[in-house]
């Protein structure tokens, strides 16, 4: 049994902890914050009695196989960029994996550092953008993977939310759907400055035309002006979807139904209940890394390296609005692109 510790005790923690009731091969053992309360109430509610406001301290006596980092990328009192430091920190502990909540950065100088620890780190880090472990988009996969669609012609994706919010997820999602074929070139457009100063900085809005080493056009749109509901439900803020068109047929994944229409099948479709497909896919995102510490050729499918490349996407998305050019990818982020982005919005 592998053992795990949980940096941060918010409500997603709350997610990640849940989903333990699908992880096979490890337990939650030891939990950290440094509001006291947050820390008793989620320790009390998960029967998790080692408990710790230091990260230091807690990596030190605990020595867990697995830190789960669950916080946001920015320190709310201070606005202080906190993503690198706590990688870094588990990093020079020697921890052997951390789960890491996406995004992995919000903007060009954290990509940079990032990057940079990634080249030298020994701790095998991934990012807990989990909608690649949905059942149903599990099934969906397997049925492109085995030519039911036939070949791959375009794919569009979007998700309701700002871009490096939800974002991150529906990267993640094209990329695991064309075997991790990599973006050389993307137009984007980019729209709203409110929540630029955000936990989680971004433009409101944007689109863009991507193009893929394997010759693939995707199309992408963030944000709620832009972007299909896929749901009657208004609320439904969060909304993802990907839809995947080949010569012999689609699949259509969206935040509440699926839909699959080939040759051999027909048109097929159904609803989704995303909260219990969610807690599965957590649990099956945990095993995964656990897959990957018994076998170094088991690599798990949202690694830290792969994430990166998704999001010099997104900032070439940015760029690209910022600068009305083609990106050529990967590229090298100009430092400030945050300024940059608020003087432009």
């Amino acid at each position: 049994m592998y053992k795990t510790a949980m940096l941060g005790c918010g409500g997603r923690a709350r997610a990640h902890a849940d989903a333990y009731r699908f992880v096979k091969g490890g337990k939650l053992t030891a939990i950290c914050d440094m509001n006291e309360e947050l820390l008793n109430k989620f320790g009390d509610d998960f029967s998790i009695s080692s408990r710790y406001t230091d990260l230091d301290e807690m990596l030190e006596k605990e020595k867990p196989d697995v830190l789960h980092i669950v916080t946001a990328p920015l320190f709310r009192d201070s606005n202080e960029r906190i993503r690198y430091p706590l990688m870094q920190q588990a990093s020079d502990h020697g921890v052997p994996a951390a789960i890491v909540e996406k995004p992995i950065a919000i903007e060009s100088e954290g990509w940079k550092q990032i990057s940079g620890l990634a080249e030298e780190t020994k701790t095998k880090f991934v990012v807990n953008t989990q909608l690649n472990f949905h059942p149903q988009n599990l099934e969906l996969k397997q049925d492109v993977a085995e030519g039911k669609i036939g070949e791959i012609k375009f794919i569009d994706a979007t998700a309701l939310s700002t871009p490096v919010d939800q974002g991150p997820h529906v990267l993640q999602l094209v990329s695991s759907y064309i075997d991790n074929s990599r973006p050389v070139r993307v137009l984007g457009q980019i729209s709203g400055g409110a929540n630029l100063d955000s936990a989680q900085p971004s433009p409101q809005y944007a689109a863009a035309r991507v193009q893929y080493e394997n010759g693939l056009h995707v199309s992408y749109a963030f944000g709620t002006a832009i972007a299909p509901f896929g749901s009657d439900d208004p609320k439904a803020f969060f909304t993802k979807r990907v839809f995947v068109v080949g010569t012999d047929g689609y699949v259509h994944w969206r935040f509440n139904s699926w839909e699959r229409s080939t040759r051999e099948g027909g048109y097929e479709g159904g609803p989704l209940n995303y909260g219990q497909q969610d807690v599965v896919a957590q649990g099956n995102l945990t095993n995964a890394v656990f897959d990957w510490l018994d076998d170094e050729k088991k690599v798990h499918p949202t690694h830290l390296k792969q994430s990166l490349v998704e999001f010099n996407l997104l900032l070439g998305i940015y760029y690209s609005g910022i600068t009305n050019e083609i990106i050529e990818l990967p590229f090298d982020p100009p430092d400030g692109l945050m300024d940059s982005l608020r003087e432009r919005l």
